[in-house]
């Protein structure tokens, strides 16, 4: 795999990355079980070495949190990977939803996953902030009617605020974003 075929695929759910690399008449079986085995891979090794939360990270976690912002993660990951990042890194209980792969038809760049993360947070869409590490997670919040913050080396100056770290985020990036009602 290059790194281009690796970015080109950065946020979006298995079937389709492993339908892409395996070509058109991909057996949706072997899609399945290598998509199941790698995630597997991947929750082992959270068990095993834990997570660091991305720099700024935990601190904009806890900030919102006390702000009264509610805050869910929305992933294109299976839940149990998601559920595994969230031990790994004792965010459980500032969230208010976890949505995985398995709780939407369509992965990133549709933006069912975020609708369906702010719904069980009940929070309109024209209310919501994605944070989001790939363009395909950018997308699907343009597609959502939501503001984002782009974070990360990749160039993702489609999103309304990019930042290379969420430690360089601006103290009152989310208000400006969406303004206190």
């Amino acid at each position: 795999m290059t790194e281009a075929q690796f970015a080109a695929s950065f946020g979006q759910r298995n079937d389709a990355i492993l339908s892409a690399w395996l070509g058109a008449g991909a057996d949706p079986e072997r899609v399945r079980r290598i998509g199941e085995a790698k995630e597997a891979c991947f929750r082992r090794l959270v068990a095993l070495e834990g997570l660091a939360p991305l720099p700024g990270a935990a601190e904009w976690i806890e900030r919102l949190m006390l702000a009264g912002w509610r805050q869910a993660i929305a992933s294109s990951a299976p839940r149990a990977n998601v559920e595994a990042m969230v031990r790994a890194l004792g965010v459980a209980g500032r969230l208010g939803a976890l949505v995985g792969a398995e709780d939407v038809r369509a992965g990133k760049p549709d933006p069912e996953v975020f609708l369906v993360a702010a719904a069980r947070l009940g929070v309109p869409a024209a209310r919501a902030v994605v944070v989001e590490d790939a363009a395909a997670g950018i997308e699907a919040a343009r597609r959502a009617g939501m503001r984002s913050v782009g974070v990360g080396p990749v160039k993702l100056e489609v999103a309304d605020v990019a930042v290379s770290s969420l430690a360089d985020l601006p103290a009152d990036a989310f208000e400006r974003l969406v303004p206190p009602a």
